[in-house]
């Protein structure tokens, strides 16, 4: 039997369109008037937990930004310098997890916020909670809440499931519910992760000329944790 070393190619940038729905059908609609200019406001605060795809999103919205030709910036705390006359002169600023800016930079991002409003900026702020509810400065609080929010949802065990079967579809091939479950149950749980296993499972499948099924994944799986060929 023909064997293949089972390659993990990296996960396709986070786009607006491969961005898998779930619960957030009108959180990514609100995104897409941000930037088609039908939202009736030029701010957006997503909120959520770690892994639930406020990155995701953010870096969608880069993307589609540059793809209409506007330039870009994107601040996050720790990493980049808050030069707020900078800042200021691009057409949409992305400002990653607000809660860890201290004092100062929270004054530097109330200001650049302000000369955003003042002209024609597009602006999308991530946190972990609600504006209200995170330690800012009042004042950047309540500037934060007066564009539109959105929370995002963390997809749900079945979300992930579907989104793995669709993705099969595709791919030109069904994946069976039973084998999309224990994927999710054994390999790392993430989205991206788990299309990249699938992906490299359909090229394996058709190297071996064997089907998607239970008995080929606990194969490879057991291959690629124990290093070997599958």
């Amino acid at each position: 039997m023909k064997q293949l070393v089972l390659k993990l190619a990296p996960p396709p940038p986070p786009t607006l369109e491969n961005f898998v729905v779930g619960a957030n059908a009108e959180t990514l609609a609100g995104v897409r008037a941000l930037l088609q200019g039908r939202a009736g406001e030029r701010f957006l605060y997503l909120w959520g937990g770690r892994g639930c795809g406020k990155s995701h999103l953010a870096t969608g919205f880069v993307h589609g930004a540059r793809a209409l030709g506007l330039s870009t910036a994107w601040l996050t705390p720790g990493r980049d310098a808050l030069d707020v006359p900078a800042l200021a002169a691009h057409d949409a600023v992305v400002v990653e997890d607000v809660e860890r800016f201290d004092d100062a930079a929270q004054v530097a991002l109330f200001d650049l916020v302000n000369r955003l409003r003042e002209g024609t900026g597009l602006m999308l702020v991530t946190g972990c909670m609600p504006p209200r509810q995170l330690s800012l400065r009042p004042e950047l609080a309540t500037r934060l809440g007066q564009g539109l929010v959105y929370q995002v949802h963390g997809l749900s065990d079945a979300d992930k499931e579907q989104a793995l079967m669709a993705h099969a579809r595709a791919r030109g091939f069904i994946l069976a519910p039973e084998v999309a479950a224990y994927l999710l149950r054994s390999w790392r749980r993430d989205l991206p992760s788990l299309m990249a296993l699938l992906d490299a499972l359909d090229r394996h499948s058709l190297v071996v000329k064997r089907p998607i099924t239970l008995p080929l994944v606990r194969e490879v799986l057991g291959a690629l944790t124990n290093g070997k060929k599958p």
